[in-house]
């Protein structure tokens, strides 16, 4: 009888399990409800390689940084938008994000060399002038050249390998110089060589092309900031994208405080004196300057923010090329520029030549009318004296003290200059 009872207990239980399982399955909502949620899809950028400029490529600066963009390790600066979207992609530079590990973020500038306008017009002359034709291969029409041919075959970069480029940076080389570009090329696995040995055909025509649209990403790799020198971090390219440490133009402190203004001005005097003296023995000098020359960082730092500009002088093995070797032109040379522009000599350089050309573009607008008088007298006579081309016995050392005694009383020591706070409160050098 017991074993009758449980037999039945069981047919039962078995019953309404059953029972239960149907009216789970015949009720929608409650269906839904037992379910697994469906998987949210996460919105991404819909990259094109024409917006980076890989379908360019090897007519490019690089790829070193592409994974970071696809796997949106570097956003724009609507990453924290629901729906992403790309910028347009006529603009010169844009705000981003990047990101180590998908937790926090830091600000970075990605920029193009040259307008795409401007791409677009030397891609267009690079076929009309080796192919005549309205497109091409830019990588095939380039790779024809006489001046690549040389590279293919040179062992080590040479003056005559980048004579006739339009880069300040170029237009007096060493020897020196051109070993460190080559040994210091981020754009490669670090093979620590003066040699070419390790770079490809590939890696060749990339650095070539770079050094004839614009060198700053080549001057950011080869100066790098975490050895003291005042550019900001390069972090890589993508195509014709360039990616480096984020700062706010120079522009964006004309209106700020007094203090502010004094503590920016002397650090750009310390930047322009470091440019001429400095441990390796290269002069820097601006063939131009701008309100977006230079950049600050969030902790008040004052960096050089755009080094297309800057040419160098080897002060300890001087210049390779004489002035008549500059003129040689080739489809190199007019990339950026008219190719009947004239090269400024290198004999022609002056210590005082950037400090002048500061005098007369960005310390004004940066000082003026910011301090009582007489100070502010004192400083605008200055400056007036500077913009005039300063005494012709007066050096970069003695005008650039002259102004420093000037400015020093007049900037303070507190959190919102993070560079030097809390230190100024114990030094004297404050």
């Amino acid at each position: 009888m017991g074993r009758w009872i449980c037999c039945l207990c069981s047919r039962v239980a078995d019953s309404l399990m059953l029972l239960l399982v149907l009216a789970l399955s015949c009720n929608p909502s409650t269906a839904a409800t037992a379910s697994p949620s469906a998987p949210h899809v996460k919105p991404s950028y819909n990259f094109g390689r024409t917006f980076l400029g890989l379908d360019k490529c090897n007519a490019c600066i690089g790829t070193s940084i592409c994974k970071k963009f696809f796997k949106e390790e570097i956003r724009f600066d609507t990453w924290l938008s629901s729906r992403l979207k790309l910028p347009p992609s006529y603009l010169l530079s844009y705000s981003g994000n990047y990101t180590d590990d998908a937790k926090s973020w830091r600000m970075v500038d990605i920029t193009r060399l040259t307008s795409k306008y401007q791409h677009d017009r030397a891609d267009k002359r690079i076929c009309t002038s080796l192919l005549k034709t309205k497109t091409c291969s830019l990588e095939r029409a380039l790779r024809r050249t006489q001046r690549f041919q040389k590279w293919l075959r040179a062992k080590r970069l040479t003056p005559d390998l980048v004579q006739g480029l339009s880069s300040p940076m170029l237009r007096c080389p060493s020897q020196r110089l051109l070993d460190r570009i080559v040994r210091r090329y981020a754009e490669v696995p670090d093979a620590g060589s003066i040699y070419m040995d390790h770079l490809t055909d590939r890696d060749k025509l990339r650095l070539l092309y770079t050094l004839s649209v614009n060198s700053h990403p080549i001057l950011l790799q080869i100066f790098p900031d975490v050895e003291g020198w005042p550019f900001p971090r390069y972090l890589g390219s993508c195509g014709r994208l360039v990616v480096s440490a984020s700062t706010r133009p120079l522009r964006d402190f004309y209106g700020a405080a007094p203090e502010v203004a004094a503590d920016l001005a002397l650090q750009l005097l310390a930047v322009l004196r470091s440019m001429g003296t400095n441990d390796l023995n290269y002069f820097f000098y601006f063939t131009h300057v701008d309100a977006g020359t230079f950049g600050v960082f969030s902790n008040g730092h004052l960096f050089i923010r755009d080094a297309s500009t800057l040419g160098i002088i080897d002060k300890e093995e001087g210049s390779q090329l004489i002035d008549g070797q500059q003129e040689y032109k080739d489809i190199f040379s007019c990339l950026t520029v008219d190719c009947q522009s004239a090269f400024v000599s290198c004999n022609s350089i002056r210590e005082k030549h950037s400090l002048v050309m500061v005098c007369q573009e960005l310390l004004p607008k940066l000082l003026k009318g910011k301090f009582l008088q007489p100070v502010q007298e004192k400083i605008d006579s200055f400056l007036q004296h500077c913009a005039d081309g300063l005494a012709d016995d007066q050096g970069l050392n003695e005008a650039v003290a002259e102004l420093e005694e000037i400015l020093k009383p007049l900037r303070s020591c507190d959190s919102r200059f993070a560079y030097r706070y809390p230190d100024c409160k114990y030094s004297d050098k404050y």
